[in-house]
């Protein structure tokens, strides 16, 4: 009997305390704006990062090269962006941060990835049918990519006591499509503590 009001006791007392826990509280937060909870990499790495890669990349001679050898922006497929980091990355949402930010720049054409062009052409094929003569598309008149920009994502974990130190190292290489060559090498490195403040960054 005293073993049963105890435990009755107990499951009362946590209740209560479940009772007077404060709710839980959802704030909507600017989309550029930096939150970082876990310390493990997140959509602000993704878009500080690309952003500050792509723009390296249309800073270096093989952008004003390849305008003056085709008389007009060069043409740029992104291709895999591999994760051989210790932990979950969304590599699709930064290579879409990548694609964005080559748009945005205007200096260069990105041009669709094999799934994308495969709905293209799935709606292309439709169109011969079904669009009328004057929006019919037609065939043979994709722009094909001059470089493909492809990379990897890999990090380092050094741990201990409950603090630890993440560090990422995003490597993306260009290649010229005809030629294979490397037309530009991109490195950039972000050092993360996750911790109590003991150290000063």
């Amino acid at each position: 009997m005293r073993h049963t009001v105890l435990v009755l006791a107990a499951a009362l007392a946590a209740a209560a305390v479940a009772g007077c826990a404060s709710p839980k509280t959802v704030t909507r937060l600017e989309e550029d704006s930096t939150v970082d909870l876990s310390g493990n990499w997140n959509d602000t790495d993704s878009r500080l990062v690309s952003e500050e890669m792509v723009t390296d990349c249309l800073s270096k001679p093989w952008k004003a090269q390849a305008r003056a050898a085709r008389q007009r922006k060069p043409i740029v497929i992104v291709g895999q962006v591999r994760n051989k980091s210790s932990e979950h990355i969304a590599t699709g949402t930064f290579i879409g941060d990548i694609e964005r930010a080559f748009v945005n720049s205007g200096e260069a054409e990105v041009v669709a990835d094999a799934e994308e062009r495969a709905d293209v052409r799935e709606e292309r094929a439709d169109q011969q049918t079904n669009a009328s003569d004057e929006t019919m598309k037609k065939w043979g008149r994709e722009h094909g990519a001059d470089y493909m920009l492809s990379g990897e994502i890999n990090s380092i974990t050094d741990e201990v006591g409950g603090e630890r130190v993440v560090f990422y190292q995003v490597d993306l290489t260009l290649i010229d499509l005809e030629s294979n060559a490397k037309s530009w090498i991109g490195q950039k490195k972000i050092k993360k503590y996750v911790g109590h403040a003991r150290i000063k960054p």
